[in-house]
């Protein structure tokens, strides 16, 4: 949508449905890898509308007075932007913000459509698309380019700078918040969620398809499109199981069961070795920028690691560790753990203890959010990271929550613990 269009009041009108539908043929023209989610996309009349607007069910509702006054190559143009805002789940994203930061109010909800138009509107237009007049992007707000919608929100408020943008509405779909114009979840000609995500893994596939056509903003999501966040906690499983797989070693000898060579020696009894479990030292981040919820999911997860190695206790070790490491505890019911800390973080020091307790470990498992320097060195046994989500940094401040420093090594196998 555009500034100017939108500041012209709706009049009645018959909706052009020939040259909207004009338009979205150019739109696809233009984004051929597009166009399943443009032919998607169900048409609604709807003077209320004072541009274009889509809800979360791909009903995109047209005012006929904007089609009436807008050029046939900016309603192209518009096209594409409402369909990214379906495409790249603007409203399920919208929600779960609202939820996590208790975001409330219309005010919030126009902040998210906001930052919604700055991820789209960075790299959507050029290319045989002109860029509407008014357009929201990033540098109308002093805000770097490349970032997606969950980045940009922390980044500005509603104020002298965004005043000018209090008309904009994409509807639901971009925000979450339903309108009063909308037909909502019973409505005719909305598409069940089965069909939304077979739209989207169309248009994935073929902007995946056909590399270098897509700028660098579809490419990325279109990566995510066919990589979804898998269940972390069969992944960190899995992770832990791989690592102690190849610790341990052979380095007892027992006489409990011969040596498979003892027949090359007749009337000797040759020991054979016996490989024993891995020792595991788990290195739990209790600094301040850790919630009780999070430590709790920690607790659980020594647990399950004791069952990846057998549920050997005996095996595994907890460190809890902020800006210094605490004394190691032997592991005998996850309940009954300390977790001391709440001041800063350098998990190095963890490593370092956890890597001078003797027997020394096979595999170090780091339960964390992140927010910490990492060794320089790889240390000389596996490492596993169950990390706590946090959003994307800008710089590093310990006492923001949202920004994370450096992510961590790649020696590491790192799987995020938690929600998406």
């Amino acid at each position: 949508m555009t500034r100017s269009t939108a500041a012209m009041p709706a009049t009645a009108g018959t909706l052009d449905l020939d040259k909207l539908y004009a338009a979205r043929l150019q739109a696809a023209r233009a984004r051929p890898y597009l166009a399943t989610a443009l032919f998607a996309l169900h048409v609604v009349e709807s003077p209320q509308v004072p541009t274009m607007a889509v809800d979360r069910y791909w009903r995109c509702y047209v005012g006929p007075a904007f089609v009436a006054r807008t050029p046939e190559e900016e309603l192209a143009s518009v096209w594409v932007h409402e369909v990214s805002h379906l495409l790249r789940d603007h409203h399920g994203r919208s929600d779960r913000l609202a939820r996590e930061r208790g975001l409330t109010g219309a005010g919030e909800r126009l902040r998210m459509n906001i930052a919604a138009d700055c991820e789209i509107n960075d790299d959507a237009f050029g290319d045989g698309l002109v860029e509407p007049e008014g357009l929201v992007r990033p540098g109308l707000l002093r805000m770097p380019a490349g970032y997606l919608m969950e980045d940009y929100l922390p980044l500005f408020t509603l104020g002298p700078n965004t005043r000018g943008l209090a008309w904009l509405d994409c509807g639901s779909g971009a925000d979450g918040l339903e309108r009063s114009w909308e037909l909502g979840p019973d409505g005719a000609h909305g598409l069940s969620e089965q069909e939304r995500d077979a739209v989207r893994f169309r248009v994935a596939q073929g902007i995946t398809g056909r590399p270098g056509t897509a700028p660098e903003g579809w490419r990325r999501w279109a990566e995510q499109a066919f990589h979804p966040p898998q269940p972390w906690r069969e992944l960190l499983g899995a992770a832990v199981r791989s690592a102690v797989s190849g610790a341990g070693a052979g380095e007892d000898y027992t006489y409990g069961r011969p040596a498979r060579r003892a027949a090359a020696l007749p009337g000797t009894v040759l020991p054979s070795l016996r490989r024993r479990p891995p020792r595991v030292a788990v290195v739990v981040d209790t600094s301040a920028s850790v919630s009780d919820a999070e430590l709790g999911s920690a607790l659980l997860e020594v647990a399950a690691i004791s069952r990846a190695v057998g549920g050997r206790r005996d095996q595994v070790t907890v460190l809890s560790c902020d800006a210094a490491a605490r004394v190691v505890q032997p592991l005998c019911q996850a309940e009954g753990i300390p977790l001391i800390g709440g001041g800063g973080t350098d998990l190095r020091t963890g490593f370092t203890k956890a890597l001078a307790t003797r027997p020394a470990p096979d595999v170090i498992v780091v339960l964390t959010d992140g927010q910490t320097p990492w060794p320089s060195h790889r240390p000389p046994c596996r490492t596993v990271v169950g990390l706590f989500p946090r959003q994307r940094p800008t710089t590093w401040d310990e006492d923001d929550p949202h920004h994370v420093p450096d992510t961590p090594p790649p020696w590491a196998r790192t799987v995020t613990v938690g929600p998406p």
